[in-house]
């Protein structure tokens, strides 16, 4: 549990002292502004702020780690000098070492010279957060205040405290604290703190971040709850007559031998000699090697490779605003639950279906009264970011008649699988693509397939492995 400093002396005799307690460059001028910058911006979100000198450090590991290693301080601490190596040993090394943090540290380097201090703050109480520590609480005018001061004065003052009252009590068990429970964590960032931070989302608004947090948590749960290895393809599938491009089949292997048949693309280039440039000398030895059969080629591995293209496509009607509802013992809204499955399948069927050419498409049906699931597209379009830049999964907004053409015109060239998302049944004409249901208006998701009986899930995940069968 954080600690509150109400005093404002205490505060920043807490701040001033902290300053001297750094370990990855000299403390100078120079490496108090960005610390105090940072616990400025942890205070006025109302974050708890761990030792300012840990926070230095931290700033100086993200700038650059291997400057900070040719910077190390060389000056004595307020320390004992069994924390002051366990410190460095057990945090920094940590920090050194720890996947999560350098991802995170190449992500923040990345951002506006202006936000990256916003961003190590973000950093820091992801951290504390997630190694549970018991950092302090202060009003940003503590902060504020010592901004205003002269570097010199703040350094002069907090030597001075040092000096005549010696470390405050809560520095030195704040880095005992911190010692123990950075040692006892794993990575000190979860992957939706580095998924944030890679993709830009940790400085937006809160609630648009807790929704993307939340999602990405269902997504790992739905995963989880797949096997590994694809599942057996339901019985009633069928293959859908396609028109097979050039591009989708390509020869494989190399040249085998050498024979007398073959196109003209495989002839060895030294029977081009007997050719003649004299029209007089005509028929040439060339032409009648070509009528007897005599001329050799390359032979080579007649083997074609078919890569199948698939179209999957993800319809949400505008009826799902009434799942924006958090069922009674369920983890997230019926909604955030609803767009983890999408993410997981997603995933597991590029993983799983690798050799294949793969579409996915949420097509999102037109709804001109409001803005309808705008914000589950801009969600979504967040999480599979990188997907959507190589063209692998799209986004477009359509009538219920276009999106039934747009399917038709894939199901002429693909397998075209369309699963529609709504809280009541829905009937599309389809006629070649292979149409599911998935209705969501109670917490128990009822699937149809075809013509048969609605089917009846305990949870969405349940009904997630039913799709799968059907979707490979």
């Amino acid at each position: 549990m954080a600690t509150e400093l109400r005093d404002s002396d205490q505060a920043r005799t807490w701040l001033m002292q902290g300053v001297w307690l750094q370990r990855l460059a000299p403390v100078n001028v120079e490496s108090v502004g960005a610390p105090l910058a940072c616990a400025l911006a942890l205070a006025a979100t109302d974050e708890p702020i761990p030792p300012l000198g840990f926070i230095a450090d931290v700033i100086r590991l993200v700038e650059s780690s291997a400057a900070a290693e040719r910077d190390r301080a060389r000056h004595s601490s307020s320390l004992n000098l069994q924390t002051v190596r366990a410190y460095e040993d057990y945090v920094l090394g940590k920090l050194y070492a720890d996947a999560s943090f350098e991802r995170a540290s190449v992500a923040i380097c990345g951002y506006e010279a202006a936000d990256r201090i916003r961003a190590i703050a973000w950093l820091l109480a992801r951290i504390c957060e997630r190694c549970g520590l018991d950092a302090v609480l202060i009003s940003p005018s503590a902060a504020r205040s010592l901004q205003s001061m002269v570097a010199e004065d703040l350094l002069e003052q907090g030597a001075a405290s040092l000096e005549a009252d010696g470390l405050l009590e809560l520095l030195s068990g704040g880095y005992e604290q911190l010692i123990s429970a950075i040692r006892s964590v794993g990575d000190v960032l979860s992957p939706e703190d580095v998924f944030e931070l890679e993709h830009g989302t940790a400085l937006v608004e809160f609630g648009q971040r807790l929704a993307l947090r939340q999602t990405l948590r269902a997504a790992e749960n739905c995963s989880a709850a797949l096997p590994t290895k694809p599942p057996r393809p339901t019985s009633r599938q069928r293959n859908v007559p396609t028109r097979i491009l050039e591009e989708d089949m390509y020869p494989i292997g190399g040249f085998t031998s050498i024979s007398t048949r073959g196109s003209i693309e495989s002839l060895l280039h030294s029977q081009l000699a007997y050719m003649e440039k004299d029209e007089a000398r005509r028929p040439d030895l060339f032409e009648i090697k070509f009528l007897r059969s005599e001329l050799l080629y390359y032979s080579r591995d007649e083997n074609e490779f078919l890569r199948r293209r698939r179209v999957y496509q993800f319809v949400l009607f505008p009826d799902l605003t009434g799942c924006r509802r958090k069922d009674k013992g369920a983890p997230f809204q019926r909604m955030i639950l609803i767009l983890g499955m999408l993410v997981t399948l997603v995933r597991r069927l590029e993983q799983w279906l690798s050799d294949d050419a793969l579409v996915f498409e949420f097509l999102f049906v037109d709804h001109s009264d409001d803005d309808g699931l705008q914000d589950e597209r801009e969600l979504l379009g967040m999480i599979l970011k990188e997907h959507a830049e190589n063209g692998t999964v799209v986004f477009h907004t359509m009538s219920a008649e276009e999106i039934v053409r747009h399917a038709e015109e894939h199901a002429r060239r693909s397998v075209t699988h369309s699963l529609l998302l709504s809280t009541r049944q829905q009937s599309l004409p389809f006629e070649q693509a292979m149409p599911l249901q998935l209705q969501l208006a109670e917490r128990q998701p009822q699937l149809l397939v075809g013509d048969e009986r609605p089917v009846t899930f305990d949870s969405l995940n349940d009904a997630m492995a039913r799709l799968v069968a059907e979707f490979l």
